[in-house]
């Protein structure tokens, strides 16, 4: 069995296709999913329906991202946040428009029981974005800061790599655990669509809502897949870009 960690998805269903095939994953893996399942391309809709499919066949883990709880906010009382259209909520909401009240129940309860994050038994923690509590995540004051903070990756960025773990001025933050896996800030900010380790932390948003491929990787080989570049997937469609 595998233990296999994928980016942000943002409603790129086609391009989660072909990173099934091409890491040929297999029932017996377990897949960790980063969170911002929706809100960018097209299929938002489609993609929560094949996340739910995935679910009854293996074991898989759904953290929330922050897209996510956007979408939820909005199928729960109608709030179209402004700034939410804007950043790739605008084709979820045309997704939804052409699902029933069925779909829309189950996919509520698909985003309500996402998890905040999840630590494995190799103390290695999966969260969307960050934490700031300087004792980890169990003792952390907003579980908004789960799926907004972009401080711990930042931190990460700037750290003297001379620093070691013990150092004096080594962040605490990064020692609770073996590894951390994020996605919410792409890579491609810094110019790359690969994953990208800082300090102790995996960033595996390579970009897949902009122009950048999805990303499946073995935490434990570090062996990573990706699909096509997305926006080649879609074509005519803009995605966040």
């Amino acid at each position: 069995m595998r233990t296999m960690v994928i980016g942000d998805v943002h409603s790129g269903l086609k391009a989660l296709e072909q990173l099934m095939v091409r890491a040929e994953v297999g029932p017996r893996d377990h897949l960790i999913f980063l969170g911002d399942y929706v809100d960018g391309w097209g299929q938002a809709v489609e993609t929560v329906d094949f996340l739910l499919e995935l679910q009854a066949k293996q074991r898989c883990t759904f953290i929330r991202g922050n897209h996510d709880e956007l979408c939820n906010d909005w199928l729960k009382g109608g709030d179209k946040n402004p700034l939410w259209l804007q950043h790739g909520g605008r084709a979820t909401l045309d997704s939804y428009d052409k699902a029933d009240d069925k779909v829309k129940k189950l996919h509520v309860n698909f985003y309500d029981n996402l998890d905040n994050y999840y630590i494995d038994g190799e103390n290695r923690l999966f969260i969307h974005a960050g934490f700031t509590n300087l004792k980890g995540v169990e003792q952390e004051y907003d579980t908004k800061t789960f799926y907004w903070d972009r401080t711990l990756w930042e931190l990460a960025l700037s750290l003297n790599p001379s620093l070691a773990l013990g150092d004096a001025l080594y962040p605490k933050r990064l020692t609770h655990y073996k590894e951390i896996f994020i996605g919410h800030t792409p890579v491609t900010r810094i110019g790359i669509t690969t994953p990208r380790k800082a300090a102790n932390i995996w960033n595996v948003d390579t970009g897949a809502a902009f122009k950048g491929p999805l990303t499946i990787m073995d935490v434990n080989s570090k062996e990573f897949w990706q699909s096509d570049p997305v926006h080649l997937l879609y074509p005519i469609e803009n995605g966040r870009n």
